[in-house]
């Protein structure tokens, strides 16, 4: 069941409805420059972004849309350089990526996140409600057969288990590096896979691997019956997303700008966030249309 209010969107609706967003039609046409939008190489990514592009749209401002871009090491360099303007981030792991500390603590890990990344003229808006973090997941029977609730449990089979997640989950410190510092967790292999995607599900389900990085967000752990390990030690720190918007873009438009992302984001849950990624990724709708569908149920279209 849907968590936001259902709206039938046909085919000629939709498109007639994509055109006009393309041409801004939901506002008058503002004059400046035109605000490119990135996102990385995942679903729950791509389709934030759809929404900050679609928002912003909706009230004249003309967007660029560069999704796909890639891991945080392309993306962030792209928004640092001027390449993109405006890409959905993830509190925690951006300040890691800045050198910074992450805690589980919200609040904080926002505020050293936009004091950290002001340096680089980077503006860091309101953070969302929504979290989504990396979560370890095995299936329900290894997880029935060996007694699995919590990540430091794997330990028990410590050198016997495969790891399976993105490329750079060995160097990256909450995910190999820190399940090795963090829990002690020793593997026999890591195979790289993909972010959180159908690749990493298909190998749990066939058994090619024991355990996954999927992210907490991802309504197929409900639907394959998987089992999120709960993060016992606190490895995962607070990952609540926001947009992270190049600080010449905020200045030339203002708080008319701002104001919009910010109440995208004062709108946007945990709940309703893993919802349009089941519709997206396990039910196969179409991600344009998921966004405009919960945009639209908000009251922000």
């Amino acid at each position: 069941m849907r968590i936001f209010r259902s709206r039938a969107i046909g085919a000629v609706m939709l498109a007639v409805a994509l055109i006009a967003t393309a041409c801004s039609s939901g506002g008058d046409s503002r004059d400046g420059t035109t605000i490119v939008i990135g996102s990385a190489s995942f679903g729950e990514s791509e389709l934030i972004a759809e929404m900050y592009a679609q928002i912003l749209e909706s009230d004249g401002y003309t967007v660029d849309r560069k999704f796909n871009l890639g891991s945080r090491e392309i993306y962030a360099a792209a928004l640092d350089a001027g390449e993109i303007h405006l890409v959905p981030e993830y509190t925690g792991s951006a300040l890691t990526y800045l050198g910074g500390t992450a805690s589980a603590d919200v609040e904080a890990t926002a505020s050293d996140l936009r004091s950290t990344w002001a340096a680089s003229g980077v503006t860091v808006l309101q953070a969302a409600l929504a979290q989504d973090k990396n979560g370890f997941v095995v299936t329900r029977e290894t997880a029935d057969a060996n007694g699995f609730t919590k990540v430091s449990d794997l330990a028990a089979l410590n050198g016997a288990m495969s790891l399976g997640g993105p490329p750079e989950c060995p160097d990256r410190p909450f995910c190999l590096i820190g399940l090795q510092d963090t829990y002690g967790l020793v593997f026999a292999e890591f195979r790289p896979l993909d972010v959180g995607g159908p690749l990493t599900v298909t190998a749990l389900q066939e058994g090619v691997i024991d355990v996954g990085l999927l992210f907490t967000t991802d309504g197929v752990i409900a639907a394959e019956d998987f089992v999120l390990l709960e993060d016992d030690k606190g490895l995962q720190p607070a990952e609540n997303i926001v947009p992270a918007l190049a600080t010449s873009i905020a200045d030339e438009y203002g708080s008319d700008l701002t104001a919009l992302l910010d109440a995208l984001s004062a709108e946007l849950t945990t709940e309703a966030l893993t919802e349009m990624n089941r519709l997206v990724g396990y039910v196969g709708e179409d991600p344009v249309s998921v966004a405009t569908e919960w945009l639209t149920s908000v009251g922000l279209l």
